[in-house]
């Protein structure tokens, strides 16, 4: 991996051979704002003005050019996609009290949790509409699957909040539910949409579930080690609110006794502990170890789809690969 490219270059070659299908697919998302009346307009253009770097969509498009196609049936499902991921957002920001989503406010911040509960809820059901337009049973199922990970995910995470006790198995299973679990089906169902045979299907689900973890990883490690205009919220953020990432579970893991990860859960309202568990994080390897384990992650997502046709959209994937360990947003 060439670490010295600009993660933003990595990402515009991997937009290469689906620009044009993904610029469809957005604008089927904001068509959804000119098409509603009131309030719910006014929620929807506040939620789809902040879209992020679609890379969701963009792995629905890029799996499916492995075997011909129907594009429409491609784009719905992408921009399904991406309405799944934007509503397990508005949630997430609800349940969570945060103020600010990629330097924006949230929805909940500004109307309140009540408004946004409710929008996250339209959100979904859209997303499951534009699923059943494809008319594809095997991709509806995998969605409804998706939909049952990312709320059981959010579960866990908001069981496990403080929790000292919490292991890297049970980390890395929230995170593949919070986060790769989507990855997973965006890579999969643009596979099975198509026809694919099976053993591209689950090369690519393969690859969706890798790059998903490695992502979720990095993310955790930019929480920690990114400036906040960057990020768009507080650094540390996930400490503070009590969510013990893979950082923190080094430091669990390498000081099983006397670590200030632990006096942090039992204490939450110390800001001293808080201070000295993140100057810990800062001041070790955990960090690098922790995004050493993102780059395996990212290796297996290569080494998941080598025996898949060499084309234009396959390298877009093993540069997306590349892109996640790279990225500073």
């Amino acid at each position: 991996m060439n670490s010295t490219k600009n993660s933003s270059d990595l990402l515009e070659y991997v937009y290469g051979p689906v620009r044009n299908r993904l610029q469809v697919s957005v604008e089927m998302l904001s068509e959804l704002v000119s098409q509603q009346p009131g309030i719910l307009s006014e929620l929807l253009e506040h939620v789809l003005d902040s879209h992020g770097k679609l890379i969701r969509p963009t792995v629905v498009l890029l799996a499916s050019n492995f075997h011909p196609n129907d594009d429409c049936n491609v784009e719905t499902l992408a921009a399904a996609v991406e309405l799944l991921h934007m509503a397990t957002l508005i949630h997430d920001d609800t349940v969570d009290s945060s103020d600010v989503r990629r330097g924006k406010a949230t929805v909940s911040s500004v109307w309140g949790p009540n408004r946004a509960v409710l929008l996250g809820d339209y959100v979904f059901a859209t997303s499951a509409k534009f699923v059943c337009d494809t008319e594809n049973v095997r991709v509806i199922r995998r969605f409804a699957e998706t939909a049952m990970e990312l709320s059981s995910g959010e579960l866990r995470e908001i069981e496990s909040a403080y929790s000292k006790d919490l292991t890297r198995a049970q980390y890395l299973d929230r995170i593949y539910r919070k986060t790769a679990s989507l990855f997973t089906t965006a890579a999969e169902s643009g596979a099975m949409v198509v026809g694919s045979p099976e053993h591209v299907i689950k090369a690519l689900r393969d690859y969706g579930y890798n790059l998903g973890m490695a992502f979720q990883i990095m993310d955790d490690v930019l929480d920690f080690d990114a400036k906040e205009e960057e990020l768009g919220k507080p650094v540390g953020n996930d400490l503070t609110q009590g969510i013990l990432t893979m950082p923190a579970i080094l430091v669990l893991e390498q000081y099983p006794v006397n670590n200030p990860i632990s006096a942090l859960c039992e204490d939450p309202s110390d800001q001293k502990k808080l201070k000295d568990a993140l100057d810990m994080i800062h001041e070790s390897s955990f960090i690098q170890d922790s995004i050493e384990i993102a780059k395996e992650y990212s290796s297996k997502a290569l080494d998941s789809i080598k025996n898949i046709e060499l084309n234009r959209s396959r390298k877009s994937l093993e540069t997306l690969a590349e892109y996640v360990v790279y990225r500073r947003f």
